[in-house]
């Protein structure tokens, strides 16, 4: 079985990962293992995990994991919205669509990073996109409100959700936020990604296709 690191933001990522994309890899002979970016520790020695507070925070999370050599590679899974404005190109990054941002900023993370076993990924834009691959499985986890044609109505507006983003309160989870209050990330995120299955979430978000197929040819 071969080893590859994966950078998260959080215990959401992590869990997704362990559930539906670590299984599939198997299959592939590979293990994939989720470390969530530790983003403060206090003198006793106590660590902070989860959210990107700065892109040096990154960078050193992932120049310690390189250092594995037993990892064949090394990954991330870090949402380009919010991204912190000293990553790497974005005071540089021009007008495009979001899949030519992506491609600027992922190649920039790349250079940055100057190894061959980095394997950058930013997710388009946030992990809530894929949810909106299927709105009746996030209208299934609450059936106590009615919220279907809300949901289907923001997808339909989009060629595929991986492009949903049009500002601060309007990337996917802000969008979900604002139809159910009481939705959670790490519980109600992960349990509608498993619902809706990594085959259908690869079949509606290529970008997020493209890299799981680069790890499955590792």
């Amino acid at each position: 079985m071969r080893k590859v690191h994966i950078l998260v933001e959080g215990q959401t990522e992590e869990t997704f990962i362990k559930s539906l994309i670590q299984p599939h890899l198997y299959s592939f002979n590979i293990f994939l293992n989720p470390v969530i970016i530790t983003t403060k520790k206090t003198k006793s020695g106590k660590k902070f995990k989860g959210g990107i507070i700065s892109y040096q925070k990154v960078k050193n999370e992932l120049e310690k994991l390189l250092k594995d050599s037993s990892a064949i590679a090394i990954t991330t899974m870090i949402d380009y919205y919010g991204l912190p404005d000293d990553f790497p190109g974005y005071s540089s990054v021009y007008n495009g669509n979001c899949y030519e941002i992506i491609a600027y900023l992922t190649e920039k993370f790349r250079e940055d990073l100057n190894h061959p076993r980095f394997l950058p990924f930013i997710t388009l834009h946030e992990f809530e996109a894929f949810l909106f691959v299927s709105p009746f499985e996030i209208d299934q986890r609450f059936p106590d409100i009615s919220i279907i044609n809300e949901l289907a109505k923001i997808s339909n507006n989009f060629t595929s959700p991986e492009e949903i983003n049009d500002g601060q309160n309007t990337h996917p989870s802000a969008r979900i936020k604002l139809l159910i209050n009481r939705y959670k990330k790490v519980v109600d995120g992960v349990v509608i990604a498993q619902k809706i299955g990594l085959e259908k979430i690869r079949a509606k978000c290529n970008h997020f296709n493209q890299w799981l197929e680069q790890l499955e040819q590792l």
